[in-house]
């Protein structure tokens, strides 16, 4: 009986929201919302002019669009959290205005998915920087798959598909994971973060 309590205690206090986590995430993903307006006008441009060099290349710029679901992950380390996080950021952005309407829903919810599957293959147990990478990754597969359909790239040639799929890979890791790693090790240093496990582990 005491072996069977210990062995399942981790696992509760892993998957139990506080409403300190519900409000954090909801500040998260509001915030984060607030930056995809912000980068919706500057990752645009970047993006077509990436993509006026040579096609495919616009997916560098994709990264920003994807740290909602890192940074929850990292932050509030809970199942659901980097879903939670990246849809209210994209939702929070359609509302404001994103030229891409409802489309940006759909999309928050695949990049979040994506990241959300990362941290569940490690069993929300580990938050370090290769793991943030590998969400951020992760994130931008997710998107590279929706935007198969939803953007018609399905029918754009294999070449530009994997040159796409290499710049959104680069991009989520390094502007998602790595970026929100930092964010969330700059959070855990003023102390904001000491209700949580990322503040109290400084982002390790």
């Amino acid at each position: 009986m005491t072996a069977t309590t210990t062995s399942t205690a981790p696992a509760k206090r892993i998957g139990r929201w506080r409403v300190v986590d519900i409000v954090v995430a909801a500040v998260l993903g509001v915030a984060t919302g607030l930056l995809f307006v912000l980068w919706n006008g500057v990752g645009y441009v970047w993006f077509e002019g990436m993509d006026a060099l040579t096609p495919g290349f616009g997916g560098l710029a994709v990264g920003i669009w994807l740290i909602g679901g890192v940074l929850g992950g990292l932050i509030i380390r809970k199942p659901g959290a980097a879903l939670f996080v990246e849809l209210l950021a994209s939702t929070v952005s359609m509302l404001l205005g994103s030229v891409w309407a409802i489309e940006t829903v759909y999309a928050g919810i695949a990049q979040g998915l994506g990241a959300e599957l990362i941290f569940l293959l490690f069993a929300y147990r580990r938050f370090g920087l290769p793991v943030a990478m590998l969400a951020g990754a992760a994130a931008a597969a997710a998107a590279w798959v929706l935007e198969l359909f939803t953007s018609g790239n399905l029918a754009m040639s294999t070449e530009f598909l994997m040159i796409y799929l290499g710049c959104l890979l680069v991009s989520g890791a390094v502007l998602a994971g790595l970026v929100g790693w930092l964010l969330t090790r700059a959070l855990a240093a003023t102390g904001v973060l000491d209700r949580f496990a990322s503040g109290r582990s400084r982002g390790k």
